[in-house]
């Protein structure tokens, strides 16, 4: 079997996939999940106990362990949900978004005609939303092809259909993205991740992490409207979205006090809803005395994490706090 043939057989099992109900993909989804949490098997989910404890020590065990729990059952529900809209059409994809909290802040912002910076941290099902979004405006929107040629033919056809303009992630594609904005559009970030070169060491949950500031250098140098969004499914097989203000701060100082303010923004809503955030995502290594945090012993890592994190702490706030 040639290279080509497996990819086009590849391409079409994801479509047969994603044209199930959604409500299948839910089922599968909760069964792995089941299998994992009986089993802890899985590498991942030693992953999110990890980052939980890192993140939020002043809960109880108990209470970690049963978020850690729902967090795999909610992520790999987030998963199979995102084939099933990718695979659908946006008409179908707007059916399942059942109601629009803070619809009126997006649309006085819209008004504004200063270009949105929506921010969507990894949170949920934040797929169903571009959806929506499409009615109103255009996206400019930075897109990084997926290893798998397979899938990325599937999820750029979708980004496609969206009418999103897809740019490079790098120096041509953030150009792209400040003239759209500069120009009255939109474009959306996902600020929690690590940049693949350099990036500003910043505190997250406490912990100096390198930090794209990205989305705040766009904020300040084009003023553009900054929305703070996610999406969670619902009881009644559809998704709620929800549309949120970031704080006024974050016009003001540098790009890395608006990037504080988007952290701090983030972990109010993780402390909210700890179970729906992904956090399988190996967020702590990006600092250069954590590098080898995952696979380190257990108490170990979190002897070193609480080390930097009692250093960070005595350095006399070089980082202005929020």
């Amino acid at each position: 079997m040639t290279e080509r043939s497996s990819q086009n057989i590849a391409y079409s099992v994801l479509k047969f996939v994603s044209r199930q109900p959604i409500q299948f993909s839910r089922w599968i989804a909760q069964a792995l999940a089941g299998l994992v949490n009986i089993l802890k098997i899985s590498k991942t989910s030693n992953t999110i106990r990890l980052n939980l404890e890192v993140s939020l020590p002043e809960l109880s065990k108990e209470q970690r362990e049963q978020i850690t729990r729902a967090a795999i059952r909610n992520e790999l529900m987030s998963y199979f949900e995102f084939f099933s809209i990718w695979g659908s059409s946006n008409e179908k994809n707007l059916s399942r978004i059942h109601q629009v909290h803070g619809q009126d802040i997006f649309q006085q912002a819209l008004a504004e005609n200063k270009g949105l910076v929506l921010i969507v941290p990894h949170f949920g099902t934040w797929e169903i939303m571009n959806a929506y979004f499409a009615q109103y405006t255009q996206m400019t929107i930075m897109y990084k092809p997926v290893k798998n040629p397979a899938v990325d033919r599937f999820v750029h056809l979708a980004r496609s259909r969206e009418k999103a303009h897809l740019v490079p992630t790098n120096d041509s594609g953030v150009r792209q993205i400040f003239k759209a904005l500069r120009q009255g559009g939109t474009t959306v970030i996902l600020p929690d991740h690590t940049p693949s070169i350099g990036g500003e060491y910043l505190p997250y949950f406490g912990i100096p992490l390198a930090t794209s500031n990205l989305s705040a250098k766009l904020i300040q140098k084009t003023k553009a409207e900054a929305l703070f969004l996610y999406a969670l499914r619902n009881d009644n097989g559809g998704f709620d979205m929800h549309i949120e203000a970031i704080d006024e701060q974050i016009y003001e100082n540098d790009a890395n006090y608006g990037t504080q303010v988007i952290f701090k923004t983030l972990e109010n809503l993780i402390r909210r809803y700890p179970e729906h955030y992904h956090w399988s995502y190996k967020r702590f290594k990006a600092n250069p005395e954590l590098r080898g945090l995952y696979t380190m012993e257990h108490q170990q890592a979190l002897a070193k994490v609480q080390q930097i994190r009692t250093a960070a702490q005595q350095q006399n706030k070089l980082i202005a706090p929020i």
